[in-house]
């Protein structure tokens, strides 16, 4: 199955309050999961990270077996497709993660896109956000 995983994290403060989404959705734009969860106090980019994490997770679990993520996190981008080094040790281990689970699909590929072309999971992120500023 051929699919695309929009991710998408944030956080108020930096750190501060964050959250993660992510929309798994086959080639023909079924949506096969969408969801976004608060994580406590993170980094904008663990924030992102724990995103992709999660989100290749449910793939697998989905058996995709072409995958296209998506995200707005160039830095996350770049460093998944081996472009920048991984200096942040929180991050290496979500790196670490990703990577595992990304080698049970056939094919991953990377695609950075402005906010804009992420509505979704932007949007899940901070309903996540918000509900944990009532709580």
């Amino acid at each position: 199955m051929k699919a695309r995983l929009f991710t998408d994290g944030g956080s108020r403060g930096n750190p501060g309050p964050a959250a993660y989404a992510y929309v798994l959705e086959t080639d023909d734009g079924t949506v096969l999961d969408a969801r976004g969860e608060a994580i406590g106090v993170a980094t904008n980019n663990v924030a992102e990270y724990s995103a992709l994490v999660a989100g290749l997770a449910r793939a697998v679990e989905a058996g995709v077996d072409e995958l296209e993520v998506v995200s707005d996190s160039e830095l996350l981008v770049k460093q998944m497709r081996g472009e920048y080094k991984v200096k942040n040790r929180a991050l290496q281990d979500l790196v670490l993660d990703a990577s595992r689970l990304a080698r049970n699909i056939r094919s991953v590929t990377y695609t950075a896109v402005r906010r804009e072309h992420n509505e979704l999971a932007d949007s899940l992120v901070n309903e996540a956000l918000d509900a944990q500023a009532r709580s």
